[in-house]
């Protein structure tokens, strides 16, 4: 099995951004000498909590302090942006680092219809045109547009001997499929919408066809997990997670509070905010090693796919690289 990680540079409480970027440069080194495969980084705007709105920027910080793990984009958000423009970031980001990048790709709209709007400059994109837009960033990137396509003509640059392969991230069989119709790579985040998890591979693997990006089909799954040495420790921590996973919910903020923070406010909860606590834990994984472990492979043959892109957004930076450490020597 391979271990991957997927990193939103969250923001603790009494934390600048700096700090949280500073973290995901350190956490990018961690994973590397842990073995981890991919180091990835997410994208949002207009957020007082996640540190990351220009993921290609901080790909190439992660790239230029690390030798060997490959780093990506998880994901660019397209259809805020030109295909073309898209292109030229991967291929220069593959210029610096041949063979260690990879270009995730999202169909978000990156926020509310004002950030929306801020971030295409109030030129009225369609979501609905992130297949076409998809296919285009495929032809630029591979310079493999049809003939008759406008911008046939115009080529991506530099002209890199290794282009970035492609992903796609979903949520559904509907994503998985233009993955599978395109030939990209597909990325499932459990970590957001469990329920629709098996129904995605499987639509993906069956209707794959080999492109110019990929010759075969391959996965990840996305998963939030929070592994330390005892079950009570583990629980301490994902706490942690729990309450920032309510807020972002209800739309109270993206910074991680305390454990401290979140034994104090317990009582406050409703009998709705406990549920919804409890059923986001169907998208984590918890525990010690051996749980984690035991949980991890179980998914694995419930989803057919051979690598895990790990996400952990709790509070205590120290105890999330020792679940990381944790989670490493138990599979890797």
């Amino acid at each position: 099995m391979k271990l991957s990680v997927l990193d939103q540079s969250p923001i603790s409480m009494g934390e600048t951004p700096e700090a949280a970027l500073q973290h995901t440069l350190e956490l990018a080194k961690w994973t590397e000498e842990l073995g981890y495969h991919r180091y990835w980084v997410a994208e949002h705007h207009n957020t007082n909590g996640l540190s990351i709105s220009a993921p290609e920027i901080v790909m190439t910080r992660i790239a230029s302090v690390t030798s060997r793990i490959r780093v990506g984009s998880g994901g660019i958000l397209l259809p805020q942006y030109s295909a073309y423009k898209v292109a030229e970031i991967g291929k220069t980001l593959a210029a610096f680092f041949p063979d260690r990048i990879d270009l995730g790709i999202g169909n978000s709209p990156g926020g509310s219809p004002q950030t929306r709007a801020a971030l295409t400059d109030n030129q009225n994109r369609s979501l609905a045109e992130f297949p076409r837009q998809a296919a285009d960033l495929q032809g630029f990137l591979h310079n493999s547009l049809p003939r008759d396509h406008d911008f046939r003509l115009v080529k991506a640059t530099p002209r890199v001997n290794q282009v970035p392969p492609l992903w796609i991230l979903g949520l559904s069989a509907r994503s998985a499929n233009y993955a599978a119709e395109l030939g990209t790579g597909f990325i499932f985040g459990h970590f957001i919408n469990p329920e629709k998890g098996v129904k995605a591979l499987q639509t993906y693997r069956e209707n794959f066809t080999p492109s110019v990006s990929m010759e075969n089909p391959q996965s990840i799954v996305c998963i939030f997990i929070v592994c330390a040495e005892t079950e009570e420790e583990a629980e301490e921590h994902a706490l942690t997670q729990d309450k920032w996973l309510l807020n972002v919910s209800k739309g109270l903020g993206t910074k991680v509070t305390s454990s401290k923070a979140v034994h104090r406010d317990m009582d406050k909860l409703s009998a709705e905010d406990r549920e919804i606590i409890q059923k986001n834990r169907e998208r984590c994984i918890i525990g010690t090693p051996e749980t984690v472990k035991q949980q991890l492979l179980e998914l694995q043959k419930k989803y057919q796919t051979d690598e895990f892109m790990v996400i952990n957004n709790t509070f205590d930076f120290e105890a999330k690289k020792k679940s990381y450490r944790l989670l490493a020597e138990a599979m890797l």
